[in-house]
C-alpha cells in the first residue's frame, strides 16, 4: 500500500499521539459511525484465480488473483496494481465509485502471488483474536522461504503481464496503474521488454496514484537506497535469508513481518460487525500504544488509521476523531473519508487490504526502477527497462500531500522525456496517502478527475 514507511522510529511520534487522541475526546459528540454510508456491490464481483509461471514457491503459489468489479462486457478494463504491502482490497471501493460513474468500465485489482502465503483462515474462526494473537496461525518463516529471494520485479511483471493480456482479450481496452509502488511498477510494465515487445504497447493508458518513477517519493524525506554498493548490501542480506522487508513492524504492533497488518485487519473486522461494542482489541494494545480511556471496536479502528493520531502520513486517512464523552469513546466522521468505507476494506477477509509478505527483492528492484532508465545497474538486477522513451500513450498522475508535490512533478518528468500525447496531472494536498482508496465519492478528487480521464478518448 505503501512505497515504505520512513526508517525512523513510529513509536515517538506514536507518544505524542496519545496526547491528540486524550484532545480529541474534547472536542466531538457521539459517535457518528454511519455503516450506511458504506456502498454496496450492484453486481457480482468475482475474486479469480489467475495461473502463472513457476516461483519456486510453495504448492498453490503460482498464481495471482483478481478482483473484478463491473460488468464483463465493459469496453475498458482499468487493471490497478497495490503498493508496497497493499493487496486488491485497496481498491473494491474506489472500483465501485468509478464503474458507477464510467459507463463501459471493468476494474481489476491484482493480488499478487505473495498473498497466497498468508493464512487468513482465522476471520472465520470463533475467535480470531485468539487465533491471530495468540499465535496459533500458520506464519511464512524467512528461513524456510529462500524461493522468495528471487521474486523480484522481473517476476512481478511476468505475472501482470498475464494479467494484462486477459483483460484485453476481446478488443477491449486496458488501462493500467497503481498506487504508491504500485504506480511504480505500472510505469516500469510500460517501459520494460517482453522479448522484444514493449509493455506500453498493449495499453491504452497509464495511471498513477501517489508514487511513479523519476524520484516520485522524494518529498517524502524517504530516499532511495539505490547506488551500486547499498545494492550489493541489501542483495547480501537477501542471501543470507532476509527475503522479506520488515518495514511495517516498526509501527509497534508486534515484531513478525506480518503483525501489524494482522492488527489492522482485526481492527477492520470489530469495526465493521459490532462498531459501537466495547473494543476486542484495545486490551491486547501494547503499553506504549495504550489509549486513557475505553474505546469502541470503530474508536479503535479510527485510532489505528486516521491522521490526527500521529500515525505516518503513509498509513492514515483523514477521517474524524474520538466522542467526547461515555463510558465508551466512540467514533466521529467529520473527514473526508468515513471510517465506516474504512473498516469494510478493512474487514475483508477475502481480498484484504494489507499484504503479510512483501518480498526483499521486489523493494530493491523497485528502487533502481526509480531512474526510469536502462542503466549498468538496472541491467545487472535483470530489469528491462528499455522503452521508458517511446512511450506514446496518455497518463494520468495524482499526487496527495504524502509527497509534497515530488508525484507530480516526477509524472511530468516521465511525459517530457517520451512521447505520451498528453497528460492530466491532479493534487489535492487535503489528503493523505490512503484517503484517495477509501474516501467518500463526493469527496474525493481522485474519483472526479480519474473519471474525467477515464471518458476522454483515447489513440488506442
Amino acid at each position: 500500500m505503501t512505497k515504505r514507511l520512513p526508517r525512523r522510529a513510529v513509536l515517538g511520534g506514536m507518544l505524542g499521539g496519545l496526547a491528540l487522541a486524550s484532545a480529541a475526546m474534547g472536542t466531538g459528540a457521539g459517535s457518528g459511525w454511519a455503516v450506511g454510508r458504506v456502498p454496496g456491490a450492484v453486481g457480482p464481483e468475482p475474486y479469480v484465480p489467475v495461473a502463472v509461471g513457476s516461483g519456486g514457491g510453495p504448492a498453490g503459489s503460482d498464481r495471482v488473483h483478481v478482483l473484478k468489479v463491473g460488468p464483463d462486457t465493459a469496453g475498458t478494463v482499468l487493471v490497478l496494481v497495490p503498493g508496497m504491502f497493499g493487496a486488491a482490497g485497496d481498491f473494491r471501493l474506489l472500483a465501485r465509485d468509478l464503474v458507477a460513474a464510467v459507463p463501459g468500465l471493468q476494474v481489476w485489482a491484482l493480488d499478487r502471488r505473495e498473498e497466497n502465503l498468508a493464512d487468513r483462515s482465522g476471520f472465520a474462526a470463533p475467535d480470531p483474536v485468539g487465533y491471530y494473537l495468540d499465535g496459533g496461525y500458520r506464519t511464512q518463516d524467512p528461513a524456510a522461504s529462500p524461493f522468495a529471494a528471487d521474486w523480484g520485479l522481473a517476476l512481478a511483471l511476468a505475472d501482470l503481464r498475464v494479467v494484462v493480456q486477459a483483460a484485453g482479450r476481446g478488443d477491449r481496452r486496458v488501462v493500467l496503474g497503481g498506487h504508491s509502488w504500485g504506480a511504480t511498477t505500472a510505469l516500469a510494465y510500460a517501459a520494460w521488454d517482453f522479448d522484444g515487445s514493449p509493455g506500453y504497447q498493449g495499453l491504452a493508458g497509464l495511471v498513477v496514484v501517489d508514487g511513479g518513477v523519476r524520484g516520485a517519493f522524494d518529498g517524502t524525506g524517504d530516499p532511495v537506497a539505490d547506488s551500486p554498493q547499498e545494492v550489493r548490501e541489501r542483495l547480501a542480506a537477501i542471501d543470507a535469508g532476509a527475503v522479506f522487508d520488515r518495514t511495517l513492524s516498526g509501527v509497534g504492533l508486534g515484531s513478525r513481518a506480518e503483525s501489524t497488518q494482522i492488527w489492522y485487519q482485526l481492527a477492520g473486522h470489530y469495526a465493521l460487525s459490532d462498531p459501537e461494542g466495547r473494543s476486542v482489541l484495545q486490551p491486547r494494545l501494547p503499553e506504549a500504544l495504550r489509549l486513557p480511556y475505553p474505546v469502541s471496536n470503530a474508536g479503535l479502528l479510527g485510532f489505528l488509521v486516521d491522521a490526527s493520531f500521529g500515525w505516518p502520513n503513509a498509513i492514515t486517512v483523514h477521517s474524524g476523531h474520538l466522542a467526547d464523552s461515555g463510558d465508551v469513546r466512540g467514533w466521529v466522521d467529520s473527514g473526508i473519508t468515513p471510517l465506516g468505507r474504512v473498516a469494510a476494506a478493512y474487514a475483508g477477509p477475502v481480498p484484504a487490504v494489507w499484504e503479510w509478505y512483501w518480498p526483499a527483492r521486489l523493494s530493491v528492484d523497485l528502487d533502481v526502477a526509480d531512474a526510469y532508465t536502462d542503466s549498468a545497474l538496472a541491467g545487472s538486477l535483470g530489469l528491462r527497462l528499455h522503452h521508458a522513451q517511446r512511450l506514446d500513450i496518455p497518463l494520468y498522475a495524482f499526487g496527495t500531500s504524502y509527497a509534497g508535490g515530488t508525484i507530480t512533478e516526477a509524472a511530468r518528468a516521465v511525459v517530457a522525456d517520451s512521447r505520451i500525447p498528453y497528460a492530466t496531472y491532479e493534487t489535492d494536498d487535503g489528503m493523505n496517502h490512503l484517503d484517495p482508496l477509501f474516501a467518500a465519492p463526493a469527496h474525493n478528487t481522485l474519483t472526479r478527475t480519474l473519471t474525467e480521464f477515464l471518458t476522454r478518448p483515447t489513440a488506442r
